[in-house]
């Protein structure tokens, strides 16, 4: 039997550089952009373990880690260390010389004294960019049953979406059989042509066998240190014992699993959060997300004046976050996070704001991100005008408009698009 609390550790992957969730990566690391108008995307495996028992938690933490590395500090201190439960982060050690991670499986290898240390039973390996809610208990007991030495999380995708991820095969007692990492010809389900067997990125392991298969991949010189394309089709290959475990929900029904990982589908995942049935619910109390909970007030949605006028505030289907202050503007479609400040007159509609943003009056903003710490002055528009977006913004190829961090509006656009300087 397995008590989980006491058996199982997990190593969190949070090194990766999100190049395709740029700018919003600029100053950050994947993990810690913000989501859903209060978390940010690490929260959400976090959640997972906490929720399913797991209570010993290393994070890989690489590339512009400061931001993810103080939210872990200011929002992941509740465990109770006595019981020896904790989130720890964990850069690059430099045990095999002067170097960072080289890839997924090295970022754990040059960890594995934690392993040595806590002795688990077993160990699971996750990643800090995925938002998705599932219950390890699940998988653990899918492992247990096969007596596997490693078992996948799958999920079933479509076929024009593997390419994006690594694809499996497996016998009918759910042994995989082969696996290619981001294949252009995947294999396809047996009773489903349209249809692949997907990698969630989350592998559990018997620790001797994780130990053995690491300290092999490091000896390799060719070798790119990464689970997907090197450590597991090699166990696989060499006769290991690796099945999968299909993730769904309580009721059978296919879980939830997204890869936040270009700016689109980034976009599409918050907006999903507005809809009367979303496909993560994370008003759920009974599968908290945790996260840093800031001293604000609550949102205070209120008149605004505009030219002498008192103009009441219009909110629709949207999310505001705490000390958020929408004075006579309107709101459709959006989510706000905190301590933002929107005055009368002014319009947001289909867009994403980072905390600490100010909106000035009679400002437009429609399919649009704006990070942090940005000040949009009087009058300005964005997502109305193609050629200026294209411009003097990041512009998808979506049409989805995004402003770095921080910002600042130069006064040729100011002059270009509005007539006038600021």
């Amino acid at each position: 039997m397995i008590d989980i609390e006491k058996d199982v550790f997990a190593y969190l992957l949070a090194g990766g550089k999100g190049e395709r969730l740029y700018p919003l990566t600029k100053e950050r690391a994947k993990p810690a952009v913000p989501f859903g108008g209060k978390f940010r995307i690490i929260d959400f495996t976090l959640s997972n373990c906490v929720n399913s028992g797991i209570r010993r938690i290393a994070v890989a933490t690489q590339y512009k880690s400061a931001s993810l590395r103080r939210h872990l500090a200011l929002a992941w201190n509740f465990l109770n260390v006595r019981f020896n439960e904790y989130v720890v982060d964990v850069p690059p050690q430099q045990i095999f010389g002067e170097r960072w991670y080289l890839g997924t499986a090295d970022a754990v290898y040059q960890n594995l004294y934690f392993v040595e240390q806590e002795k688990p039973k077993l160990v699971i390996i996750l990643s800090g960019d995925h938002v998705y809610k599932m219950d390890y208990k699940d998988m653990i007991y899918t492992h247990l049953k096969n007596d596997a030495d490693i078992t996948i999380a799958t999920i079933v995708i479509d076929k024009e979406r593997a390419g994006a991820f690594g694809i499996m095969e497996t016998t009918q007692e759910g042994r995989i059989i082969n696996f290619k990492e981001k294949p252009k010809d995947p294999p396809t389900l047996k009773d489903d042509p349209t249809k692949c067997l997907a990698s969630m990125g989350v592998y559990l392991f018997k620790p001797n066998v994780l130990i053995e298969l690491l300290t092999h991949d490091a000896e390799i010189s060719t070798s790119s240190h990464d689970f997907g394309k090197d450590v597991i089709p090699y166990a696989i290959h060499h006769g290991y014992k690796v099945f999968s475990h299909q993730f769904r929900n309580k009721d059978g029904s296919y879980g939830y699993f997204q890869d936040v990982g270009t700016i689109d589908a980034y976009y599409c995942a918050n907006m999903d959060l507005l809809s009367p049935h979303p496909k993560i619910d994370v008003f759920d109390r009974s599968w908290p997300i945790y996260t840093h909970s800031r001293q604000y007030p609550p949102c205070k949605i209120t008149e605004g004046e505009l030219d002498g006028t008192l103009i009441e505030s219009k909110v629709e289907n949207s999310i505001i976050g705490e000390g958020s202050i929408i004075s006579g503007a309107t709101i459709r479609n959006s989510v706000i996070f905190y301590d933002v400040k929107v005055k009368a007159g002014s319009i947001i509609e289909d867009s994403i704001i980072f905390g600490e943003v100010k909106i000035g009056r009679n400002v437009k903003i429609k399919r649009a991100i704006i990070d942090k710490h940005v000040e949009i002055p009087d009058g300005v528009e964005i997502g109305y005008n193609p050629e200026i977006d294209k411009k003097y913004f990041y512009v998808t190829t979506s049409n989805i408009i995004v402003l770095e961090r921080g910002y600042k509006f130069p006064r040729k656009l100011m002059e270009e698009q509005y007539g006038k300087s600021q």
